[in-house]
């Protein structure tokens, strides 16, 4: 049994890999799954990034807003979960005008590697017509 005790600090979620204001609670660090509590200030968001095991998000406050690649823009409502498939390319965050906040759990890869990041999602992306 291992007992993890919170983090003290929350993050600020870094600028290449994110859209606006976003925080990160780290509730598990790994070795072999990541688990995290992401908090998106209205309008912020990922970049375009897949895991390469998946990823699982849920929703727990707010409105927000997720996308695979080729595919619509989708709500993200509290209680919803959504399941990525490894290698899927994707986005989630908050809704315009919304802040919100989901859980994110992945796997951690032997090299340490849990996402591989590509461009920030675009103002016409975010805002479909």
């Amino acid at each position: 049994m291992e007992v993890i005790r919170r983090q003290p600090d929350t993050k600020r979620g870094r600028a290449e890999w994110f859209t606006g204001d976003v925080y990160l609670d780290e509730i598990s660090p790994g070795p072999h799954v990541k688990l995290l509590s992401v908090h998106f200030t209205p309008g912020a968001r990922t970049a375009w990034h897949a895991h390469p095991f998946g990823q699982t998000i849920h929703c727990t406050e707010g409105l927000g807003l997720f996308q695979v690649a080729g595919d619509t823009v989708q709500p993200l409502r509290p209680g919803d979960t959504v399941r990525f498939d490894s290698g899927e390319v994707h986005w989630h965050g908050a809704g315009p005008s919304t802040f919100m906040t989901h859980l994110a759990m992945q796997e951690v890869a032997d090299d340490g590697s849990d996402a591989s990041w590509g461009p920030h999602v675009t103002d016409e992306e975010y805002y479909p017509a």
